[in-house]
């Protein structure tokens, strides 16, 4: 405990305004610093920024130490919390990794090749099963469903009543879904 007392009495001596016991408690402080900050998890060049926050905390709270009290544990409390603070700005910080398989795992935005022409096929289809409907199913696809027409509008255009369109809708849609789904329904 020979470190214990010398830090004790150097920071007492420094209280009492020995510019140089100051200069010397903080050379004395610095292997000890980072020992705790290093016993905290903290690890490479962040153990220096511990070390320079905890003197600068040390620094502005240098009135709060009782010297009636031991140090270490003083100073101990104050690095303990500056490495926590350091932990845990690393910790919100992004870290940038390089790994190439990412870049292969990565989904493409674009749209996958014959898209274009699957989607073509897919409305020739369409345009094809509708023009084989009887024409009061037809025309009620193509002015509900295809123009999105009201049922008032659709009667108006067609003169049929709204209960007839919904009914040629209902079954319109019926014999397309089995026309156009795999194996029918």
């Amino acid at each position: 405990m020979a470190l214990e007392g010398e830090l004790a009495g150097l920071m007492a001596a420094a209280q009492r305004g020995d510019a140089a016991s100051y200069r010397a408690l903080l050379r004395a402080c610095l292997p000890v610093i980072a020992g705790f900050a290093r016993s905290q998890g903290v690890r490479g060049d962040a153990v220096d920024d511990v070390v320079q926050d905890t003197l600068m905390t040390l620094h502005a709270a240098r009135a709060s130490y009782d010297p009636a009290r031991p140090f270490m544990p003083w100073l101990r409390a104050i690095t303990k919390r500056r490495a926590i603070d350091r932990l845990r700005r690393a910790a919100r910080r992004p870290q940038e990794v390089f790994d190439p398989l990412s870049y292969e795992a990565e989904v493409d935005p674009l749209p996958a090749p014959g898209a274009g022409i699957e989607a073509r096929e897919r409305g020739a289809a369409l345009a094809r099963a509708v023009a084989a409907l009887p024409e009061g199913q037809r025309q009620a696809v193509e002015h509900l469903g295809l123009r999105e027409l009201s049922l008032d509008e659709t009667a108006a255009l067609t003169g049929r009543s709204k209960n007839a369109l919904k009914v040629n809708l209902h079954r319109a849609l019926k014999a397309l879904r089995a026309s156009l789904t795999p194996g029918g329904e």
